[in-house]
């Protein structure tokens, strides 16, 4: 989890300090189409970070792009971002989907990689891509996204379940605009605000216990000991620890767990 941890940490100061690793032969690129966030993650072939780039989007929702144009508008910024800063033109990459959502919107998330000047090489769902990054052999991850709660359980290093549910980080954003009767932009601001984190998670723990208790119904006669957690909403503090007490089982979270998915993806791409 130590050497995990160090790639993660590697590429979020990549992302934000706006910069590139040097390389050499090809690269490989992955592209998460998140409900809250755009991500692209760029390795090199050992799967070490080269370069990233993020952006807030709400052109996807639960897994379904309601804003076509406006997804394709920030991939292929973010392309351009990072092309820059490597000095080289991407042309390939792999993108991921919930598991279960339906073939027709597989294909549209897969449109708006194309759109954006990529040709898609592989699409993999969200939670088995983090669990390559987390090198998972036996055990479930779960990867909570703005808009769903993503769940895959593995055996001897393959997936044998997978489910999505509706209830991720806009949903806290709800419980706190509700209870402060501010704007949904208010509220979105305030939980991602670290300052006020202490006052925030009292709000919206129930959410994360209603997200326990859907995974801790999926994992029911799995035999499962170790869960791990990962996406932008679980970024709270005590998110593992409110999430192990409901499962009654071990609950691990990596550093910058919102960066776990996209580098996933990018590691189950084929070289540039």
């Amino acid at each position: 989890m130590l050497i995990t941890n160090e790639v993660l940490s590697e590429f979020a100061e990549l992302i934000q300090k706006g910069k590139s690793n040097p390389f050499s032969g090809s690269l490989k690129a992955g592209v998460d189409l998140g409900t809250a966030n755009i991500v692209l993650a760029v390795t090199d072939e050992s799967n070490q970070p080269v370069a990233g780039a993020t952006a807030e989007s709400k052109a996807v929702k639960d897994g379904i792009v309601v804003d076509f144009v406006g997804a394709i508008q920030t991939v292929r910024r973010l392309k351009a971002q990072v092309e820059e800063l490597i000095g080289m033109e991407l042309t390939t990459a792999a993108a991921a989907i919930p598991p279960g959502i339906l073939e027709g919107n597989v294909r549209c998330i897969a449109n708006v990689v194309e759109g954006a000047g990529f040709d898609v090489t592989s699409i993999i769902d969200e939670p088995t891509a983090a669990a390559n990054i987390l090198g998972i052999q036996d055990g479930a991850v779960v990867d909570v996204g703005g808009g769903t709660t993503g769940i895959s359980i593995l055996k001897d290093g393959k997936v044998i379940f997978t489910a999505d549910e509706p209830t991720g980080g806009i949903h806290m954003t709800l419980v706190l605009a509700g209870y402060y009767g501010i704007s949904i932009e208010q509220a979105e601001a305030l939980k991602k605000d670290l300052s006020k984190e202490d006052s925030v998670f009292p709000i919206v723990k129930p959410v994360v216990e209603k997200m326990a208790s859907i995974v801790k119904r999926f994992l029911t006669g799995y035999g499962v000991d170790q869960v791990y957690v990962v996406g932008g909403a679980c970024c709270f503090t005590e998110f593992e620890n409110t999430f192990e007490k409901v499962l009654g089982i071990t609950t691990v979270k990596t550093n910058d767990s919102l960066l776990v998915t996209p580098l996933g993806i990018a590691w189950n791409a084929k070289t540039i």
